[in-house]
């Protein structure tokens, strides 16, 4: 019997989670429904009582909330790794970011930063205006800030043209028509964020939503994910 399924996940996985999700749901007839938005819109929607049989959320939201009982014990499962990166417009010079020093002088000479508003949840947004804090340019930076409510929002007003230099998962700058990745932040200041699925306690398809989490992390998968920059976090190859 077809079931319906209401997916909760965080933007960074988007690109592998909607199109793995629609596969499954062409596979098994099962009706697949799904909401994305920052790990703090998600997870505030989810904790207010918005129905959902599968959330995918940052590790660190799924362990809080997992504490509270608010998933099926055991059903939860790590899905990918994403890291911070350097958007640019395509065709746009690349800048130096190959050491700290650098990535600081380059959003400091840039005429706009972008980057996801911390207010809105975001985990990426959250981590850089900490990094900023911790150069010492916040304040700098601020003045010239384009926030926007995800990293795909991100991505899209660098390659617009709104902001000359963003940074968020490259994840979510891969998808994006006229935005290019000019690297990875310096190792000494990377951020690697890991994403997990999770069945609701409050499931009524919790054998569909299991089958759904088999679809995402298939062997046959990983290439996929690595594809769109992200590192699969479950076994297999």
């Amino acid at each position: 019997m077809a079931a319906e399924i209401k997916v909760m996940s965080a933007g960074a996985v988007k690109p592998m989670v909607l199109a793995l999700g629609e596969e499954f749901a062409r596979e098994t007839g099962h009706k697949v429904e799904f909401a994305f938005g920052t790990v703090g819109a998600m997870r505030k929607r989810f904790e207010s009582g918005e129905a959902a049989d599968l959330v995918v959320l940052s590790v660190s939201a799924i362990e809080g909330m997992e504490k509270s009982g608010a998933f099926v014990p055991g059903s939860r499962i790590d899905l990918g790794r994403v890291v911070t990166g350097v958007v640019i417009r395509e065709g746009a010079p690349v800048p130096d970011i190959s050491t700290v020093e650098a990535f600081k002088q380059a959003l400091l000479n840039a005429r706009s930063v972008a980057y996801t508003d911390p207010n809105a949840g975001g985990s990426s947004g959250t981590f850089f205006v900490g990094l900023v804090e911790r150069l010492g340019i916040a304040e700098a930076i601020g003045k010239k800030a384009v926030l926007r409510r995800g990293g795909h929002d991100v991505a899209t007003a660098v390659a617009n043209g709104e902001a000359e230099i963003g940074t968020t998962f490259i994840s979510e700058i891969l998808p994006v028509k006229g935005a290019k990745v000019a690297g990875l932040l310096p190792k000494e200041i990377a951020n690697v964020n890991t994403y997990t699925a999770a069945i609701s306690a409050k499931s009524a398809s919790r054998e569909a939503a299991a089958a759904l989490i088999g679809k995402l992390t298939a062997a046959a998968t990983r290439e996929r994910w690595i594809a769109a920059g992200l590192e699969p976090a479950f076994g297999g190859k």
